[in-house]
């Protein structure tokens, strides 16, 4: 059986299995808003004690909002610049841009478009993908798999951007104290390689959760008008509770999966960057893998929940301080409202 599962090719099959060019991981950057919002902004908000609470239970001390005039495309364009600067690599040398955001800079056209047009990447083609939070882990599978399946394709660059403080309710202490906003990008680069790159993926959906948490005025379903905005469908939403349990379980499940595709145990597995929304859901998942804690680093701390954005920009921040390097085995786990869930595991 050859490697994509075919039992016929022959010689020729073969060739072209082995000859298959990877995605590696060639650089990374990140961008967050200069507007720190500390938690004591909220008890003077809401007029309780919130900075306790958050302190103790999620370890979120601040965040980062935008500015007025401040939007995702803004904060894509910065990180992915960081990105293209790190790597080497100019705008026009991009053949394709993947935007990952639920809340892009209109509904149409895409954000990707106006961060194409903005960074000078004359040649790329673009598309922005939706899978809430769960969506740069997405948009990562699709740029790899668009390398390894099309030759022509040399450099993808892969963006997660999040502005929802554009989309909160300031009277919603169960929303408003958490989200925050950031971007971060990868670029991936086409090459021939057996030790390094993309080594395995896997998105699962459970769409029974989908009207749970949502932002749900403004689409064709209820198009914005005044019964909308006095509801706040316009806003984030927890419309339901999730079962704590949800995320770890499904986590640690992923990440067993990614395990057995790609033949290393989870302790070989160098960090965990995992969605950053609530930091016992991840120690939990590093506990039922038995994998220390510490290979999980996480940054919540100073950046609040930054949805599709808090992965690129968590391995940023591992990578500036020297907890990654070259040839460590990495696992990405996101999930999102949808509910969403996409995984992969790369070489560095």
């Amino acid at each position: 059986m050859l490697a994509d599962g075919s039992t016929s090719g022959g010689c020729d099959g073969l060739k072209k299995i082995y000859s298959m060019n990877n995605a590696i991981l060639l650089s990374v950057g990140a961008y967050a808003p200069e507007r720190v919002i500390p938690n004591s902004y909220f008890d003077e908000l809401l007029g309780e004690d919130v900075s306790t609470w958050l302190e103790e239970n999620v370890q979120i001390y601040e965040r980062r909002w935008c500015e007025e005039n401040e939007s995702t495309a803004d904060l894509c364009e910065q990180a992915a610049r960081q990105a293209l600067e790190r790597a080497g690599v100019k705008p026009e040398q991009l053949d394709l841009i993947v935007l990952a955001t639920d809340t892009p800079e209109y509904v149409s056209p895409s954000t990707a478009s106006v961060v194409q047009h903005r960074l000078g990447a004359k040649n790329a083609g673009t598309f922005d993908i939706n899978t809430a939070c769960a969506g740069f882990v997405t948009a990562l599978d699709i740029g790899a798999k668009y390398i390894r399946a099309d030759e022509q394709y040399k450099y993808v660059l892969i963006i997660g951007g999040y502005a929802m403080s554009k989309h909160l309710n300031l009277q919603d202490k169960k929303t408003v104290t958490l989200f925050a906003d950031g971007a971060g990008a990868v670029v991936l680069k086409s090459e021939k390689s057996t030790n390094k790159g993309f080594l395995a993926s896997e998105l699962i959906t459970k769409g029974e959760y989908a009207e749970w948490m949502g932002i749900y005025g403004g689409g064709t379903h209820q198009p914005v008008d005044q019964q909308v905005l006095d509801q706040h469908d316009h806003q984030l939403k927890f419309v339901k509770r999730f079962d704590p349990e949800l995320n770890p379980s499904m986590w640690s499940q992923m990440a067993r999966t990614l395990s057995e595709r790609t033949g290393h145990s989870p302790d070989e597995v160098a960090q965990y960057f995992i969605t950053q929304i609530n930091i016992n859901s991840i120690w939990a998942t590093l506990d039922r893998l038995g994998v220390d804690r510490a290979k999980a680093h996480t940054i919540m701390h100073h950046y609040g929940y930054t949805g599709s954005a808090c992965i690129p920009m968590c391995l940023n921040d591992a990578w500036e301080k020297n907890l990654v390097k070259e040839g460590d085995l990495v696992y990405f786990i996101g999930s999102g409202g949808g509910l969403a869930f996409a995984s992969a595991a790369f070489r560095l």
